[in-house]
């Protein structure tokens, strides 16, 4: 399947927007490229699910990692615990997502950000 130039610089665009908030605040895989596959690529939410993933499981941030360790700011304990936890959640969560119609799974998805936003915004 060959791409054309239009969709190789808008995925660098949203690699990029993702690189930048996730350098910044933590965030970017989800929040950003999931509605951005979505919205300005066309694909469905399991399949914006799945891309996502399959471009987590190279090693990203960790550079903006390394740099977040050198400044004394990664609790590595946190980190092993979270990521053993990740993995068996991300496995059944995975299963459970593609038994849900990618409608349900996308309005599921937008009411967690707006939730989560809200919760960020005037919470303590």
């Amino acid at each position: 399947m060959k791409m054309g130039a239009t969709e190789i610089i808008v995925l660098i665009v949203i690699g990029l927007i993702a690189g930048i908030t996730g350098g910044m605040f933590g965030l970017g895989g989800g929040l950003i490229v999931i509605p951005a596959l979505v919205f300005f690529m066309g694909l469905t939410q399991h399949e914006a699910e799945g891309t996502n993933l399959a471009f987590m499981l190279a090693p990203v941030g960790l550079l903006a990692t390394i740099n977040y360790y050198k400044s004394g700011f990664v609790n590595i304990k946190y980190a092993v615990i979270i990521a053993l936890a990740f993995v068996i959640g991300a496995y059944f969560g995975s299963i459970w997502a593609l038994h849900l119609p990618a409608n349900i799974l996308k309005k599921a998805f937008g009411v967690m950000i707006i939730l989560i936003g809200i919760k960020m915004i005037f919470g303590k």
